[in-house]
């Protein structure tokens, strides 16, 4: 996991660069990061089965200030289903997530097993069951649970909400503005499904990240995460509404 001639400011380069989400952490983090003395790393927690091959690493660092500051890295494949001669029975390529938040990373690994890879795949039972299956994405979802806000520098997390979507209708800037006020939040999956998109396996799980602002107001923002892009990477998208991040999901889940 990591070599013990390896420099603190190396490891900390190292895991940046093989992070996908490494622009999801926040400028002062990073800069917070930029002055560590010391490091060490350690197995919090690990999957193996099948499907789903999925370890999280604690890296903890020694700041010039002299407090501690941890790293959450989540390394994940699936298994590879391919007669590679390289890799012969061996999992998939593994892909790496950093986290700053123990919750979040909790949170991704849930994603992982729960909306990726342990839910059944459309085209197991046939056209029928598939079109069902389909017609969940625009269904009503159940009646919430009562929300339990955390205030956790809600407003910058909104910011990066918004800083990784890739949709062109993604909410514009007075969203931002009006999410600037934000001092509370609370993250909620609604959906989440494996399908068949053109011939390849295809993974959707829908979040909405609903916001306290300081007048006490709320307002949400809606998350697509999905694999349906032409090379299967993963991919974000961010709406303003449910009805339209359903809408988004429905038109990306053709049945070809």
């Amino acid at each position: 996991m990591s070599d013990p001639y390896e420099t603190t400011e190396q490891h900390l380069e190292r895991l940046l660069r093989r992070a996908l989400n490494s622009f999801d952490l926040s400028d002062s983090t990073v800069e917070r990061l930029g002055t560590a003395l010391a490091h060490s790393s350690s197995l919090h927690s690990s999957h193996h089965s099948s499907t789903l091959h999925r370890e999280t690493y604690r890296h903890t660092y020694l700041l010039a200030d002299g407090s501690p500051f941890a790293l959450w890295e989540l390394v994940h494949c699936g298994q590879r289903d391919t007669a590679d001669p390289q890799y012969g029975s061996q999992p998939g390529m593994r892909q790496h997530e950093l986290y700053d938040d123990e919750a979040d990373v909790h949170i991704a690994a849930a994603r992982l097993a729960g909306g990726f890879c342990d839910a059944p795949v459309f085209g197991d039972d046939g056209p029928q069951a598939d079109l069902e299956i389909l017609a969940t994405l625009m269904a009503a979802p159940p009646a919430p649970l009562p929300r339990m806000y955390a205030p956790d520098n809600s407003a910058d997390h909104a910011r990066r909400v918004l800083r990784r979507a890739e949709n062109a209708n993604v909410p514009g800037e007075e969203t931002a503005r009006l999410l600037r006020a934000a001092f509370a939040h609370h993250i909620t999956q609604i959906f989440g499904r494996q399908c068949q998109v053109d011939g390849r396996d295809a993974g959707f799980t829908l979040y909405e990240h609903a916001f306290l602002l300081l007048d006490g107001s709320e307002t949400s923002l809606w998350e697509v995460e999905h694999t349906a892009t032409p090379d299967g990477r993963h991919m974000c998208e961010v709406y303003g509404d449910e009805e339209t991040a359903r809408i988004a999901m429905e038109s990306r889940t053709r049945i070809c």
